[in-house]
């Protein structure tokens, strides 16, 4: 089955996409196009997805840069193919030849370019690595090589929206001491429960952090199966695992 690749005009010319699930080698609870090593999948058919990966990049597949992610506010600026993987939660670069790639699976995928100066980003934004500022960080690194912030433009992917995403009032509460306009993200849900507008959050992030454009794909992982990965829907379904979706971006 031929790669499903979600891209958006706003980052052309620059090579890009959102891959989806279809084209890949998994199989069961992972069929298609699992990208994670991190799940429990045969790691050799992740590195046959991952290969088809980077061919549709157009980089060697040691040239599909990724990181160890863990929810921070951590940025990666790379001048060379990694050799392993840092923890971290974003990357930067203005090399050449070098495919940014970011892991979700109900998470936020965001890729950002300056084209004009040459300068590339991708960022893991779920809720607590937004909260804590890994897209303002994305950015201020960014600028570090030359990028200016009204001319970066941000695309957020497949993430999970607002109408799957309950959560509780410890929740709730971390975003109110962070700042009480917060509030509206939130829509009331049953009982105690609240429905979360993640993108919606992403999108004020990346604004606040100077973007001259941020925008979402509007597709969201938990509410269609057949072409995303979801952490939310696997854990309800009581599968075992999930796969890894994959975003990527190179100069």
């Amino acid at each position: 089955m031929t790669l499903e690749i979600l891209t958006s005009d706003c980052l052309a010319p620059l090579r890009h996409g959102f891959f989806t699930r279809r084209g890949g080698a998994s199989s069961g609870i992972f069929t298609g196009l699992n990208c994670g090593y991190g799940s429990s999948d045969q790691q050799d058919i992740v590195t046959i997805n991952r290969a088809r990966v980077a061919e549709a990049m157009g980089v060697h597949p040691d040239h599909l840069a990724g990181v160890h992610q863990v929810h921070s506010a951590n940025v990666i600026t790379l001048d060379a193919p990694l050799n392993e993987r840092p923890r971290a939660d974003a990357m930067v670069t203005a090399t050449p030849g070098i495919a940014l790639s970011i892991l979700t699976a109900d998470c936020q995928p965001v890729l950002l370019a300056d084209s004009q100066a040459g300068v590339i980003g991708a960022a893991h934004a779920g809720w607590r690595g937004a909260l804590d500022g890994v897209l303002q960080a994305t950015v201020d690194a960014m600028q570090a090589l030359g990028a200016t912030p009204a001319n970066i433009k941000a695309v957020i992917g497949p993430t999970i929206s607002q109408q799957s995403y309950e959560v509780g009032p410890e929740f709730f509460e971390d975003f109110m001491a962070e700042g009480q306009e917060y509030a509206r993200y939130f829509a009331q849900g049953t009982g105690d429960r609240m429905m979360f507008d993640l993108p919606g959050f992403g999108l004020n992030r990346l604004r606040a952090a100077g973007v001259g454009h941020a925008e979402w794909t509007r597709h969201c992982t938990y509410s269609d199966p057949v072409r995303f990965y979801s952490y939310r829907r696997a854990t309800h379904a009581k599968e075992a695992d999930y796969g890894r979706l994959i975003a990527a971006i190179t100069l």
